[in-house]
């Protein structure tokens, strides 16, 4: 019996141990320990609203719409602390905390063609590496209306696409490759983010001005 107990104990100290899919929870107290950059931690808020909304897209349970979110919120781990070596810290310290190697991985792969070579995979991946990138031209379109992005149509930010001086720091290539990693034409990718984000109006500076 007493040899059993011992079995028992083992076996729970290595389910403790192993690595979890991330939540928010988790996600913001990872995050708490490398950002405090308010431009960063609005644009994590920004990419975590997209993630929970391509979830939907895809039809995933509500558990895991969570998870995705997690994944966005936590995407630009180290880059406050090393911007110019963004993502080579990432993946040995997520992995100590314990974080789960497919997070981790997908963490990575929103650097595809950009900073590393770790090609988005599954639903999840590509979703990150289109969001990334894609809520920062919303965000920027959405900011510049007095009702912020509670009107904001597909349309606008098309237009705002178009025109390369308009928040030059997006590319507009990773923009495309993005839209068509997820399946969806540029219209209907921003109508995706534009869901996603508004919840979040509030924490990210895009509520009406009026």
């Amino acid at each position: 019996m007493a040899r059993d107990l011992r079995l028992t104990w083992s076996a729970l100290q290595v389910v403790e141990s192993a690595p979890m899919k991330l939540n928010l929870a988790r996600a913001g107290e990872l995050l708490a320990t490398t950002t405090s950059d308010p431009h960063l931690i609005v644009h994590a808020t920004n990419v975590r609203g997209c993630m929970e909304a391509f979830a939907r897209h895809f039809g995933q349970p509500p558990e895991e719409v969570e998870h995705w979110g997690a994944v966005g919120y936590l995407h630009d781990y180290d880059y406050e602390r090393f911007p110019e070596e963004h993502l080579e810290h990432t993946e040995a310290e997520l992995l100590a905390e314990g974080v789960d190697a497919a997070d981790v991985r997908a963490i990575l792969s929103h650097g595809w063609g950009i900073c590393n070579d770790v090609t988005p995979e599954t639903d999840l991946e590509k979703s990150l590496f289109c969001a990334d990138e894609l809520s920062g031209l919303v965000w920027a379109a959405a900011l510049m209306r007095p009702t912020g992005i509670s009107d904001l149509e597909p349309k606008s930010v098309v237009k705002k696409f178009k025109d390369k001086k308009f928040a030059a720091g997006c590319n507009r290539d990773v923009i495309r490759k993005g839209a068509e990693l997820v399946g969806l034409d540029l219209p209907a990718a921003i109508a995706v983010c534009i869901d996603g984000m508004k919840p979040y109006a509030a924490e990210t500076g895009l509520l009406p001005k009026t």
